[in-house]
């Protein structure tokens, strides 16, 4: 049994016990949010040894990293590296987006030495292959597609992003409608491409039984893939993008009907003031099931700093509602993030997340404020970095810089507000 099939039957698995002690959350609350969709816990029967993770109503916000090789750069070290500096960040999970190199042989690394669940696209693994073995993507097969997903499924890869509402349907109010930026999911264009050269129908929707038979045998969490999605402001909440946000939720109703746990993905490139209406829509549409957030980025203008445009976006949408956000790094749009890019990446994207939780109302994130306020009112610099979100970075800030009195910093020296105060208070 499913997670989600044995949450109904009313069994408290291992998995909910683990989540809901680390979330303060009552087991049977936890389990019943399980049943119903609105919580989903990645974790493949084949995965031991990770750490279980809750995404959505009710948790805290959690954190994508991405990382993975592209044809121009394939260094497997260099991407175990990132996968390493990613999860001492804190990132809650790890996707491996490879499309460069041993794909295979880098994703069975990155599950072994992954703590957390792991994420992939098989689609890309489909689209790699059926370009080295015959030339070309349109010779990509949906036999090739489905043993990709069933590769990565053995391989006890806990999630997977599918593209199953790029429909031809929603590519024929794509282009209809035109749009400034077409289409910029990878996945969706892979998919894009046969569809239009085959005029044939998504395998992945098409098929989407022989997909949830292959999620549910090994419990795969779906992340159903928003290949649409808005690649700047100016296509945000177009006709193509809601055609396949409806069609994703009749998908996610049908893999929760089988059993089968599903989040949805979501924008992408979208103005500041739609952000919320993005993701109440999305709720409002796949019945609550937990929304994954890339960004959103809220201009298309800041490049060499988008993690900063993401973490303006995901603030927004995960005070909206949004429950997991997919980190983007400095380097997004320009080349593949280096170590460093990641470690940013990641920090931006938790401190978002850390801020939406206390709009939120979440106790745990209010309290760890607290606690930071009490440290700086008394001068208590190690729990000041303690209690950061980047306490490796606040060290080194520290540390760069020595103040003339230990218990103040060399911005105010002896000018310290609250040094002053102190002393006047304790005089």
């Amino acid at each position: 049994m499913t997670q989600l099939e044995q949450a109904r039957a009313g069994t408290i698995t291992e998995a909910v016990q683990l989540v809901a002690q680390a979330e303060c959350v009552e087991p049977d609350v936890l389990s019943a949010r399980v049943a119903e969709g609105t919580v989903v816990i990645p974790l493949n029967k084949r995965n031991t040894g990770i750490r279980p993770v809750g995404i959505g109503k009710g948790l805290t916000i959690k954190v994508n990293a991405n990382i993975g090789t592209s044809g121009d750069q394939a260094d497997p070290e260099e991407e175990l590296k990132k996968l390493r500096v990613a999860i001492d960040a804190k990132a809650d999970t790890i996707m491996d987006l490879s499309t460069g190199g041993d794909i295979t042989r880098l994703r069975r690394a990155v599950m072994e030495n992954s703590t957390v669940p792991v994420g992939t696209v098989p689609i890309y693994q489909a689209a790699v292959e059926a370009v080295r073995s015959n030339g070309g993507i349109i010779h990509m097969t949906p036999d090739l597609v489905f043993s990709a997903v069933e590769d990565h499924a053995r391989d006890g890869v806990d999630f997977m992003t599918i593209h199953a509402g790029v429909t031809l349907a929603a590519l024929e109010q794509l282009r209809s409608q035109g749009r400034t930026t077409d289409i910029v999911s990878r996945g969706g264009a892979f998919l894009a491409t046969w569809m239009l050269y085959h005029k044939a129908e998504n395998p992945l929707y098409e098929q989407y039984e022989r997909l949830l038979s292959i999620a549910r045998e090994y419990d795969i969490t779906l992340s159903l893939g928003d290949g649409l999605r808005p690649g700047c402001l100016a296509d945000a909440t177009d006709r193509a993008q809601i055609h396949e946000l409806l069609t994703l939720g009749e998908l996610a109703q049908r893999a929760s009907d089988a059993g089968v746990q599903v989040m949805i993905e979501g924008p992408g490139h979208v103005p500041l003031d739609q952000v919320e209406a993005q993701v109440v829509l999305q709720k409002r549409l796949c019945n609550g099931a937990p929304f994954y957030v890339l960004g959103p980025l809220v201009t298309d203008i800041a490049a060499g700093h988008d993690h900063i445009a993401c973490a303006i976006g995901g603030a927004v949408a995960g005070m909206a509602g949004a429950d997991f956000l997919c980190y983007v790094t400095p380097s997004e749009h320009l080349k593949l993030p280096s170590v460093d890019d990641v470690r940013e990446g990641v920090i931006a994207a938790r401190i978002a997340a850390h801020a939406a939780d206390i709009a939120r109302g979440l106790e745990r994130a209010i309290n760890t404020d607290k606690e930071m306020s009490k440290a700086r009112k008394g001068l208590d610099w190690d729990k000041q970095i303690s209690l950061s979100i980047d306490p490796v970075k606040a060290k080194a800030y520290r540390s760069s810089s020595q103040p003339s009195s230990n218990d103040v910093c060399t911005m105010c020296g002896g000018f310290c507000a609250i040094k002053i105060i102190k002393d006047y208070f304790d005089s």
